[in-house]
């Protein structure tokens, strides 16, 4: 059993996971099925143009990757107080409650693109660079594993 795996009576036991990085130009997006896939999956980014056009993205990526739960970070300050980004992800938030009936998550993602910036760095797959294109995919990553360690602190497991 891996660090992203869970018991089979655990709620999340394959399901499909959606993780985003809110943030006002793109929104980024990465994957997971517990107990099927070896770890998240930076899956790509949307272009934040409009509330319209991320909900028919949202919607194509909920179908085509069969989706059950999204988990969406919020940024805090390291002292854990709220930003103006921490009120915009929270409206955010409060809008994909009412466009979508999966069950929504919030998670901390503070410092969650420095951990991206890092991984980027030290990975072959980028060449040892931060690329730009797909940091906000790796952030959403980052939030995603944090969330399901979250989650399997809190039942013990």
């Amino acid at each position: 059993m891996n660090e992203f795996s869970v018991a089979p009576e655990h709620p999340l036991n394959l399901k499909t996971l959606l993780a985003m990085d809110f943030g006002e130009k793109f929104i980024g997006v990465a994957t997971f099925c517990v107990n099927r896939d070896p770890y998240p999956t930076p899956y790509g980014r949307i272009q934040n143009i409009n509330e319209q056009h991320v909900y028919i993205e949202l919607k194509k990526i909920i179908n085509d990757e069969s989706i059950d739960i999204m988990i969406i970070g919020v940024p805090h300050l390291l002292d854990g107080k709220q930003t103006k980004m921490t009120l915009k992800a929270q409206a955010f938030i409060n809008n994909i409650v009412k466009q979508f009936t999966l069950p929504v998550y919030e998670q901390d993602e503070t410092l969650s693109t420095f951990e991206a910036e890092s991984r980027m760095k030290n990975s072959p797959q980028y060449n040892f660079q931060v690329d730009l294109k797909k940091i906000d995919a790796v952030a959403a990553s980052v939030i995603l594993e944090d969330f399901i360690r979250r989650k399997r602190k809190d039942s013990g497991l």
